[in-house]
């Protein structure tokens, strides 16, 4: 299949419902509105060049076929321009917070593209590197993370969670939780963290899509033995 083919499924499969929900929730147009699960059928009829293929439907800018690409994109085989360029131009948070930071995590250098990241002074970029920095945690061995950073950053959560962008704040707690999950050193301090931020206040668009208070959800991951586990990718 080529892009072009690709993309005319992927309108196709397009549901007014469904656009109506994810403008709800922040998206940006263009896009066809597709569910993730029809996402997911036309990717497996794509058996050639998934690399190539990932590329040019991100720059589709088409919200739907950027999400796929996501889903089909080997970050290890991106360059750090590559992805800034990806980064930059996804101002929906479906894509930024989740398609982008799923393939940066992939790349040698994550760590260090998530630390650029959350640098940034374009809330999208910094809510990416967030993201992508607990993605990094949620897929690489503890002995492979930069440990003495990370209690840095969970300092520098609490120092500026209450004044960070909307969004920001909201991947800055979910950097809490990944850390107090998976980085068993950490736990204790990201719980504690958690506790001092408290109730991160974030506008969910007036859904009822709600922020998890950090320690309860450390703890419950706990509780379901998913305490330390890594995954082989983030990606859903």
């Amino acid at each position: 299949m080529t892009s072009k083919q690709i993309l005319e499924e992927i309108k196709k499969a397009g549901s007014e419902s469904i656009k109506k929900i994810h403008l709800k929730h922040g998206a940006k147009e263009p896009f066809y509105g597709v569910k993730v699960e029809d996402l997911k059928k036309i990717q497996k009829k794509i058996k050639e060049n998934q690399q190539q293929i990932a590329m040019e439907l991100f720059s589709s800018g088409i919200g739907d076929a950027q999400y796929l690409a996501g889903l089909m994109a080997d970050g290890s085989k991106m360059s750090a321009k590559e992805l800034q360029q990806w980064v930059e131009s996804a101002e929906w948070q479906m894509i930024s917070e989740y398609s982008v930071a799923w393939v940066a995590s992939e790349h040698k250098d994550a760590f260090q593209i998530g630390l650029k990241w959350i640098d940034s002074k374009k809330p999208h970029v910094a809510a990416a590197g967030w993201n992508t920095l607990s993605s990094v945690m949620a897929t690489r061995p503890d002995d492979m993370l930069n440990i003495a950073m990370l209690k840095k950053l969970l300092v520098r959560v609490e120092k500026e969670i209450e004044k960070a962008p909307n969004r920001v704040r909201y991947c800055m707690n979910g950097f809490v939780i990944a850390t107090g999950s998976f980085v068993k050193e950490l736990t204790a301090l990201a719980t504690a963290t958690g506790k001092k931020i408290g109730n991160v206040e974030v506008d969910m668009n007036g859904t009822s899509c709600k922020v998890p208070f950090a320690p309860d959800y450390i703890k419950k991951v706990i509780d379901k033995g998913y305490h330390g586990k890594k995954k082989k990718t983030v990606k859903c």
